[in-house]
């Protein structure tokens, strides 16, 4: 039986727009436990910020967080899924451009975030990976 992303996803996604500092980013993925959220302007995907973006290209660089619009610190380049595609094409996309997450896609809306976690609970729950990523987070 094919499974498809829509299976696996988080939906809705966090979407921010281009300026929101990155400190308010921040905030909202501690406040959600989230690792990624998505940048938008207006109703178009730009980009997509994760805590290690934040990380390595704000904080490391002594960037000043409540200063810094979060479009300095996204990625932009994008590979994305529809929530029609099926769970493989997602894995192989993955570890084709060495990222652990996507965005989903409906007809050029987001409409969630697939994640390699979310995919180990959905395809493989007994794996090491899977028991990780379905584990309530310690805070």
């Amino acid at each position: 039986m094919t499974r498809y992303v829509r299976d696996a996803m988080t939906s809705p996604a966090e979407a921010v727009g281009m300026q929101t500092s990155v400190r308010e980013v921040a905030s909202r993925m501690r406040d959600k436990g989230i690792g990624a959220v998505l940048v938008m302007e207006g109703e178009t995907l730009r980009g997509m910020v994760t805590d290690r973006d934040i990380v390595v290209r704000s904080v490391a660089d002594g960037e000043d967080p409540g200063h810094t619009p979060v479009r300095a610190v996204c990625s932009e380049r994008l590979t994305t899924v529809s929530p029609d595609d099926p769970q493989g094409r997602a894995v192989g996309l993955m570890r084709r451009h060495a990222v652990r997450r996507l965005p989903v896609l409906d007809e050029g809306r987001p409409v969630g975030i697939v994640a390699l976690g979310d995919l180990a609970v959905e395809r493989d729950p007994g794996s090491a990976l899977g028991e990780i990523s379905a584990a309530e987070p310690n805070t």
